[in-house]
């Protein structure tokens, strides 16, 4: 992925903690999102879609980081995962995209409405031929991580037929996980040399 897009994200998520929430993030060095065991209980995602790219924005956040985060935004606290944690979730994610789709004006995104996933270890997987980069913060609540992947020109016109679909993606029987998803592309790029 292009590094100017990762910046984007990382400033975005900053902002959006810091202004939101009055939480100061420190982000960590980005890696490739390779699938490990899941430490996060929540996870909002949002699809990004043009003519020039196709993407998924998915922010990930531990139980407390979650609870907490709510209760920054709402003022009370809840005792668990329930709708108003679910809904601010979903909130956060969306200003980190919109934030971060504001810096990519070129590419004339268009972004989904936002989903969130609430479950231990649930595992999220990426749309074909993305390459997803998992950005890890330092937050006083708990772990907190972007993963963002953005996919641009001939291979998002490649991806026509294959929009991203949000609900393809979400951890249910037959969804393919992320690790099955990561071996296809493999695969296929073995194909291609």
């Amino acid at each position: 992925m292009n590094p100017q897009y990762i910046d984007n994200f990382i400033s975005a998520t900053v902002s959006t903690f810091d202004a939101m929430l009055g939480c100061q993030l420190i982000p960590q060095d980005p890696r490739a999102a390779v699938g490990e065991e899941p430490e996060y209980e929540v996870s909002g995602i949002i699809g990004l879609s043009s003519k020039k790219a196709k993407g998924i924005v998915i922010l990930n956040l531990t139980r407390e980081a979650a609870l907490s985060s709510s209760e920054a935004m709402l003022g009370e606290r809840s005792s668990e995962l329930d709708g108003d944690v679910i809904d601010a979730v979903g909130e956060l994610t969306n200003i980190i995209a919109g934030t971060a789709k504001s810096k990519m004006e070129h590419l004339a995104l268009d972004i989904s409405l936002p989903t969130t996933i609430v479950g231990k270890q649930h595992v999220m997987g990426f749309p074909h031929k993305a390459v997803a980069v998992s950005i890890p913060f330092t937050c006083p609540w708990g772990a907190v991580e972007v993963e963002a992947a953005i996919v641009e020109s001939k291979a998002a016109a490649d991806q026509e037929e294959d929009e991203i679909d949000i609900e393809r993606l979400l951890p249910v029987g037959g969804t393919p996980t992320f690790d099955t998803m990561i071996a296809r592309d493999m695969d296929h790029a073995g194909e291609q040399a």
